[in-house]
């Protein structure tokens, strides 16, 4: 698992809508959020990207950029983007088990999905703040974690915000 300090592994996704996402590359020289999630399937992962989402004007106020990736295929990850009308890049077609040898992500018991974990990056592409969850023992899979995960148990937009300021505060 990727720890406080560590740098964020060079990644490369296809991104709902054309192109693709470079992380950490993209969300250099900003503090940053990765979202990791399930899938479309995911009732609770939905929330959260809806949650990101409707924070989007506050987030990118604070000068925080979102991206967030699943194993989803382009057609389900297209709808998710529709529905919800995400405004950040959305990458899909993640392979599971090569998402986790460089990050640590637990994949799920079949391999098709990656468990959702969250990461705050610093403008430098180091983690500040690492949430790593599972539908089995998510106690034992935080790595850091800011003050809670909402109520969902997944990283959320306040948490990242005050997560954000904190670090700003300190770098002064």
């Amino acid at each position: 698992m990727l720890q406080t300090n560590d740098a964020f592994p060079s990644l490369t996704f296809a991104r709902a809508g054309g192109g693709a996402i470079r992380l950490p590359g993209d969300l250099a020289g900003d503090f940053g959020v990765i979202l990791f999630y399930r899938g479309a399937f995911s009732d609770i992962c939905n929330a959260q990207l809806h949650a990101f989402a409707q924070a989007s004007d506050r987030i990118a106020a604070e000068g925080i950029k979102v991206v967030a990736v699943s194993a989803d295929d382009e057609q389900t990850t297209e709808g998710l983007v529709r529905k919800y009308d995400l405004p950040f890049p959305m990458g899909y077609a993640a392979d599971p088990r090569q998402v986790s040898d460089v990050t640590g992500i637990l994949v799920s018991e079949d391999t098709s999905y990656l468990e959702a974990t969250g990461f705050v990056i610093d403008p430098d592409g180091r983690i500040h703040t690492a949430i790593y969850s599972s539908t089995e023992g998510l106690e034992e899979r935080i790595v850091t974690i800011v003050s809670s995960v909402g109520t969902i148990g997944r990283l959320m937009p306040d948490e990242v915000l005050r997560a954000v300021a904190e670090a700003r505060s300190r770098a002064k």
